[in-house]
């Protein structure tokens, strides 16, 4: 209510070229969807299915939209730091545009996010795409996993990232063979975080696991 009462009174303006009415024009998140490379989430080598054959990953297919720079990246960081909440709906709007068919069967799975992050914004913004992106797919979502710490990774060397990612998520919920999981993240850098979601749903009986993110950013 808030969120809409502010774009009222302070219309959003575009991430990208600044149009006044939208948090992303429909120009704008076409040319945004030009940008996506089909390659290797975890090396960035060309690969279709997003994973290539030089990895054990755990995961069958992984999809990102683009790299996290210009008005993906300020998307992004409007809905996760300046409480631009609408900025959710373009985000999946965006995803929607970007992703291929999904299978039948398919449930949405977002990266829970860190319960310090969520106080501090007033909602869970992965949360929030993945219930838009659901209508908008017609597909079902759970939270099927929860965070096992708080560790942020924000900051942190590759070598902590995967650390940290070992012990990060615990399954919270029936997994049934056959259906496709598809993890949901807004960011993926070294894939860590996702590849250990992908595991621990794969060890509680999952046959087909899914990544989706938003934007790729490299390591400094």
């Amino acid at each position: 209510m808030l969120d809409a009462l502010l774009s009222l009174l302070a219309p959003h303006l575009c991430s990208s070229c600044g149009a006044v009415g939208t948090p992303l024009c429909g120009y704008c998140k076409y040319n945004i969807n030009k940008s996506h490379k089909r390659q290797c989430l975890l090396c960035e080598r060309p690969s279709l299915e997003g994973v290539c054959m030089l990895h054990h990953a755990f995961f069958d297919f992984a999809w990102i939209v683009g790299e996290r720079f210009g008005g993906l990246q300020r998307l992004i960081g409007g809905l996760k730091f300046l409480y631009m909440k609408s900025a959710a709906k373009s985000v999946a709007e965006l995803l929607d545009l970007s992703l291929p068919p999904l299978p039948r069967n398919c449930m949405l799975v977002p990266i829970p996010t860190i319960r310090p992050h969520i106080r501090q914004r007033g909602y869970d913004h992965l949360l929030l795409i993945t219930r838009a992106l659901s209508r908008r797919r017609r597909v079902s979502y759970a939270q099927l996993l929860r965070r096992r710490h708080s560790a942020v990774q924000h900051k942190s060397s590759r070598r902590d990232r995967l650390r940290q990612a070992r012990t990060a998520f615990a399954v919270d919920g029936q997994v049934v063979p056959g259906r496709t999981y598809i993890i949901l993240d807004d960011i993926v850098t070294t894939g860590a975080t996702v590849s250990e979601a992908a595991r621990v749903l794969r060890e509680a009986g999952a046959t087909s696991v899914w990544v989706v993110a938003v934007a790729k950013q490299t390591l400094d």
